[in-house]
């Protein structure tokens, strides 16, 4: 994240209301609600996890150690347990 000067983009008047309440601080302005995205809406990494979750899926069913796809995956048996549980209900 960047930071933007206050001085160039608020009129003084909002910048003297702003120094009420803090001076010489870094604040966070947060998105409206609207214009907030999902997390990994704007990257691949959702899409990713879903096909990774598919695939360990795939391969508990054709007869896979669970101990082995952790081991695969990089990731602990309890993950795996609940990947799988949540293809199941599906």
């Amino acid at each position: 994240m960047s930071y933007i000067k206050a001085k160039d983009i608020f009129p003084k008047e909002i910048i003297d209301l702003i120094h009420q309440y803090v001076d010489g601080e870094y604040i966070y302005i947060p998105k409206k609600q609207d214009n907030k995205k999902k997390w990994g809406e704007t990257t691949n990494t959702r899409k990713e996890i879903e096909t990774r979750n598919r695939n360990i899926y795939e391969e508990y069913n054709r007869g896979m150690d669970k101990e082995y796809i952790a081991n695969k995956y990089f990731l602990s048996r309890k993950s795996i347990d609940r990947i799988i549980l949540q293809h199941k209900r599906k």
